[in-house]
């Protein structure tokens, strides 16, 4: 039997997106996405709990998210999880959880300067699609 790593999350970007391009000539793009459980607890009382996920997204890809994406957006990401880890500069280790996403449905475009979100169609794609743009 073969294994399968597989993450789909629909939520919101809780930053704008990072577009950095790395020296290879690479371009990557980071962001949080926060998702929500809403569920009552023992006393009836309704409650709210919110995940926040670190987003990677690469290339073409990553050019799109920060292109469309803004804090507040809403977007449906597949991927898959990666952990990694890294000394920083005291010596002490740092571990990353990720969502390598490779697929992206933009739900709610990015932000104009008015504050309103943009109008028309919504852009989607998957990373291993020719995209039409």
């Amino acid at each position: 039997m073969s294994n399968y790593n597989k993450v789909i999350l629909m939520g919101r970007l809780g930053q704008d997106p990072e577009l950095k391009t790395l020296s290879n000539g690479q371009a990557v793009c980071n962001f949080t996405l926060a998702t929500s459980e809403k569920f009552k607890d023992k006393s009836g009382q309704a409650q709210e709990k919110t995940q926040w996920h670190k987003i990677v997204a690469w290339a073409k890809t990553a050019e799109l998210c920060a292109q469309y994406l803004g804090k507040g957006s809403q977007a449906l990401i597949e991927g898959k999880v990666e952990y990694r880890s890294y000394e920083n500069a005291s010596g002490t280790k740092i571990y990353i959880t990720e969502i390598n996403a490779n697929s992206i449905q933009f739900i709610g475009a990015k932000k104009e300067s008015t504050g309103d979100f943009m109008q028309g169609p919504e852009p989607s794609f998957d990373s291993k699609e020719e995209l039409p743009f």
